[in-house]
C-alpha cells in the first residue's frame, strides 16, 4: 500500500499560459493600484515625469570643411 500523503509528493500548481494582452492589462492594473496607494515604489521603474533630453546624438561630419574641399 502506498501512502499518498507523504511530504514531497504534493502536486505542483499547473501554470496557465497568459496572453500578452492579459499580462499587459494586469501590469496596468497593478500600476494604477500603486498610484492610488500614494505612489508606492514598484520593482524597477518609476511613473514620475522626467526631463526631456535631446534625441540628437550624432555629431555632424565636418571632414569636407577640415580638408578644404
Amino acid at each position: 500500500m502506498e501512502d499518498n500523503n507523504k511530504p514531497g509528493t504534493e502536486e505542483q500548481p499547473v501554470l496557465k499560459k497568459v496572453s500578452l494582452a492579459d499580462a499587459m492589462k494586469a501590469m496596468l492594473e497593478k500600476k494604477k493600484q500603486a498610484q492610488k496607494q500614494g505612489g508606492a515604489r514598484q520593482d524597477h521603474f518609476s511613473t514620475d515625469t522626467k526631463k526631456m533630453k535631446s534625441q540628437i546624438k550624432k555629431k555632424p561630419n565636418n571632414q569636407k570643411k577640415r580638408t578644404g574641399v
